[in-house]
């Protein structure tokens, strides 16, 4: 679009003159309509605006490619998790896996890469890969978690034997942590009664020993009033020794 500027005249000298005024209006190549321009604040916000869209619009990029490499290394982990399941379920089916051709696959061991530099790049990238996600997810909506894989019908019965054995363990330790359970309960009851039998044998102890301590101080008391009985008693037969040697002739 191109521009034309229009300046209005000045007025001769002692005259009023009012003040020049400068406009920029922009035509429009097709029909020739005169658009005004956008002040200066305007565009200024409009800049802004643009720059900060720009900035939505990188972080938004550079989540969308953190969360396709996410998806990437969820497709890397089913597929060593199929792999693993198809090691286990190998000596049943090996003969039928050797017969298949092998197809490669360019997805496996995939290294991480840095997320490409330019916005046209990781959106293609994107495309592609939300592409191949939908189709992922198509295919494996009808594959079971790996934890609750059911039995495949071409399973030996070796795997089925060692799946009885292994609930059969597992009841087995089911019970017996009972009865470990039930052992621990019974001991700690026990160590509680052993523990209130030691207390008042404990008890008992110290109310005989209080006892026996206060018969032997009673005792004691005793022999103490008969030795001052004896005493007494010898004093009074020296003194009577002592009138009767007086009194005799």
């Amino acid at each position: 679009m191109s521009t034309t500027t229009t300046l209005i005249a000045t007025t001769a000298p002692g005259l009023y003159a009012p003040p020049q005024f400068s406009t920029t209006a922009s035509s429009c190549p097709s029909c020739g309509t005169d658009v005004p321009s956008l002040s200066e604040p305007a565009e200024n916000a409009a800049q802004r605006r643009i720059v900060e869209l720009e900035t939505q619009v990188r972080m938004l990029t550079e989540k969308a490619s953190t969360a396709v490499d996410k998806l990437a290394d969820y497709e890397d982990e089913l597929r060593h998790l199929r792999a693993l399941q198809a090691k286990a379920t190998a000596p049943a089916e090996s003969s039928a896996l050797n017969a298949l051709p092998a197809t490669p696959s360019g997805d496996g061991n995939r290294p991480h890469t840095a997320n490409p530099a330019g916005p046209a790049a990781r959106t293609s990238r994107i495309t592609s890969l939300l592409g191949r996600r939908k189709s992922s997810a198509s295919i494996s909506a009808g594959v079971p978690a790996p934890g609750t894989v059911p039995p495949l019908p071409g399973v030996p019965s070796q795997d089925l034997e060692l799946r009885h054995a292994l609930e059969k363990e597992r009841g087995l330790r089911q019970e017996a942590e009972g009865k470990v359970s039930a052992m621990s309960s019974e001991i700690e009851e026990l160590s509680v009664t052993l523990f209130q039998q030691a207390n008042e044998m404990v008890a008992e102890e110290r109310r005989a020993r209080a006892k026996l301590e206060e018969r032997v101080e009673m005792l004691e008391k005793r022999d103490k009033d008969k030795r001052r009985r004896l005493e007494r008693l010898e004093t009074a037969v020296q003194r009577i020794e002592r009138v009767r040697g007086l009194l005799a002739p």
